[in-house]
């Protein structure tokens, strides 16, 4: 058994994954304390607060309750993998396989449906928009594209602490999820 003792007390076997135990708790508390891009920013940024930031600009755009989801999700599988930088990622095919069910069986969780490809489309073009964002402020780093546009104001500057965002986390998670139910 290779499992992992999460936050709320689960033992999750990473290679055998049970449905019923991924718990929304787990996934909050742990992303917001999971630096983004390896710790190698120039301050604490949590992945917690990437995926709100990706979460609240699907908002912005209007986009359904289930593409909001899927952006708050859509590094949920963190929580339970931890990350692999991406230059080395392609290199670990059964990583990306495992993660890539991993994340099936999330969304299977909460979204409780297959995404659309036009769907997945829109969180894959939010998590890129983000990323250059994150890349320019918490690396000085510029990617040779030109800067996407944006309706969510970032401030990388305001100090969160784990608890803010893992509260906002919940929060955005239970008014999207639960508005799913009704």
């Amino acid at each position: 058994m290779a499992a992992i003792t999460t936050y709320t007390g689960e033992h999750f076997d990473v290679f055998a994954p049970e449905i019923e135990k991924i718990k929304i708790e787990d996934i909050a508390h742990a992303l917001s304390m999971i630096c983004r891009g390896n710790g190698h920013v120039k301050t604490f940024f949590s992945v917690g607060q990437h995926c709100i930031h990706c979460a609240k600009e699907a908002i912005l755009r209007s986009y359904s309750s289930e593409v909001v989801l899927a952006c708050l999700l859509h590094d949920a599988t963190e929580c339970y993998l931890s990350d692999v930088p991406k230059p080395i990622k392609p290199m670990l095919a059964s990583y990306v396989e495992m993660e890539d069910g991993l994340l099936e069986l999330i969304f299977q969780k909460f979204i409780q449906r297959q995404l659309t490809d036009a769907e997945k489309e829109k969180v894959k073009n939010i998590d890129q928009a983000m990323l250059y964002y994150d890349l320019k402020e918490l690396l000085n780093e510029t990617l040779p594209v030109p800067a996407p546009k944006l309706l969510l104001e970032l401030d990388y500057q305001k100090q969160s602490t784990f608890e803010q965002i893992q509260e906002e986390y919940l929060q955005i998670f239970h008014r999207y999820h639960d508005k799913e139910r009704l």
